[in-house]
């Protein structure tokens, strides 16, 4: 089991059930890590044993990454106790919330191929990555969760509150972008069309449950990719709106297409891949790996 060292007092509790359920059938060893060196001497030293990442999205983003460039990734199999803050990979892959029944499925349940998007530079994407008013959202969401982390003590504090005022903050000052959308090949945005955000889908939810690709399907084989037009004054309010009843799909300026490659170029935009913003960027270019490795989920029917 690899956990992040600096996980609080809370997580640590929360864990200690998980880890009875678990070693009443199996031979545990926990391994904390703070970095990419950690974290890499931990998956060195797992050899073939299975692993199960205590965290959130960052976490199991981080040993995929891991996996990935160690050129291990195809052949492990991966279990996820959620104690992260969205969860939003576990929400989107029906693994339960509550890390004991979470445990439970590690134990019992069926390790099932899953994708994986990767981008011109070799990075991946576990869950979705998007552009525009999204990653807008994540930027002032992380700058106000470390103002808001300072307010408490410990890990009982203000900082989950940081993202819903990241999002209120976009919501009223979203920006429009001229991007140009390629999906396999074809030209299905252009910059005569300014966009209110671009989101590709592996996973289907985003900040702690938001549905911003509600077909996509993390065993499908295809990236879910969703548009979004609605940039005239009312039209953001009236999107945002729709978000977050999760029928943004049913607006007639928000196109959702499938594809296996994604290509966007343009205007400078920002990019939030599992909730880390990169950029200013003009160009990003992402395939699907399908089948890239194995996840432990839900039983199928």
């Amino acid at each position: 089991m690899i956990t992040n060292s600096d996980a609080g007092t809370a997580d640590a509790q929360r864990l200690e059930g998980a880890l009875d359920i678990l070693r009443r059938s199996a031979s545990v060893e926990v391994s904390a890590t703070s970095n990419p060196g950690e974290l890499d001497g931990v998956l060195h030293r797992a050899g073939s044993r299975r692993i199960v990442v205590a965290g959130g999205d960052g976490s199991m983003h981080a040993v995929v990454a891991a996996l990935h460039r160690r050129h291990e990734l195809a052949d492990r199999v991966l279990g996820l106790l959620p104690v992260g803050t969205g969860n939003d990979f576990a929400r989107g892959n029906g693994i339960p919330l509550d890390v004991v029944e979470a445990a439970e499925l590690v134990l019992h349940g069926e390790p099932r191929p899953v994708d994986l998007l990767i981008d011109e530079l070799g990075d991946i994407v576990v869950n979705n990555v998007h552009v525009g008013a999204g990653a807008q959202a994540s930027r002032r969401g992380h700058r106000w969760k470390h103002r808001l982390g300072a307010v408490g003590v410990g890990k009982v504090n203000l900082g989950k509150l940081g993202y819903p005022i990241g999002a209120l903050l976009a919501a009223t000052h979203p920006p429009a972008v001229r991007l140009r959308v390629k999906v396999d090949g074809r030209v299905v945005n252009d910059l005569d069309r300014p966009v209110l955000m671009v989101a590709l889908g592996n996973g289907a939810r985003v900040g702690g449950g938001t549905e911003l690709n509600p077909d996509a399907d993390t065993e499908d084989g295809r990236i879910d990719v969703m548009i979004s037009r609605s940039v005239g004054p009312f039209a953001k309010f009236a999107y945002v709106a729709h978000l977050s009843r999760g029928r943004h799909p049913e607006r007639d300026d928000v196109v959702q297409l499938k594809g296996s490659t994604v290509a966007i170029t343009g205007e400078e935009f920002w990019c939030s891949a599992d909730g880390e913003v990169h950029g200013p960027e003009r160009r990003r270019t992402w395939r699907l790996e399908p089948a890239a490795y194995s996840l432990i989920l839900p039983p199928q029917g």
